[in-house]
């Protein structure tokens, strides 16, 4: 697979995993709906992953930007590990929250790279959509911190949903304004390339 093309299916296989995550935010007080949601939500999580690998493979050279999506990678990963592993429910929220934070880290690394030529195609989008990202995760482990704690305390755990809900689709509007991005940023870069080999067809003519 091109590695152009590879970019920009990964970024809309992570945008499709994102808007499946954040329907599944939804909070629920029907435990059938809560199930369905959370079987969403982890296949979510693992479109996720698969795209944000997906993008850091077909990315050529070392950057911040292939070592974001590396990190945002090995986050949906770690959330994938506490939704389907048998441990505890303590354990299982840690892990999501660390899971939410790495792709937090890893959507600013990523964000650091765009602003090197913020002027470039597409370039605006990839950095609103990499801040939204960043954003969004943040306030998800935000939120699943806030439930943990309250559950410490003999609580719920649910006052921190709304917060989760609202991350998640923050991050989902910023994964959709990547792969507008990451369109505009990939065919420019095929224009480009055009227009150098029929520079050399002319000159070798």
């Amino acid at each position: 697979m091109d590695n152009q093309v590879q970019e920009i299916f990964g970024s809309v296989i992570a945008a499709i995993g994102t808007i499946l995550s954040a329907i599944a935010s939804t909070p629920s007080a029907s435990p059938r709906i809560t199930d369905l949601l959370d079987g969403m939500d982890l296949v979510g999580n693992t479109l996720q992953g698969t795209g944000n690998a997906l993008q850091a493979s077909g990315q050529s050279g070392a950057s911040l930007e292939k070592l974001g999506n590396e990190v945002q990678a090995i986050g949906n990963s770690t959330v994938v590990a506490g939704l389907v592993l048998h441990v505890k429910e303590e354990t299982e929220e840690r892990l999501v929250i660390t899971g939410n934070w790495l792709q937090a880290l890893g959507g600013a690394a990523a964000l650091g790279d765009e602003f090197e030529d913020p002027a470039a195609p597409g370039q605006i989008f990839n950095i609103n959509g990499n801040l939204l990202q960043s954003i969004g995760n943040s306030l998800q482990a935000i939120g699943g911190t806030k439930n943990l704690r309250e559950k410490e305390l003999g609580g719920p755990g649910s006052t921190g949903d709304h917060v989760i809900f609202i991350g998640s689709w923050i991050q989902a509007v910023g994964s959709v304004l990547s792969v507008i991005g990451q369109l505009q940023e990939e065919s420019q870069e095929g224009g480009d390339t055009k227009d150098k080999d029929n520079e050399q067809t002319n000159e070798s003519g």
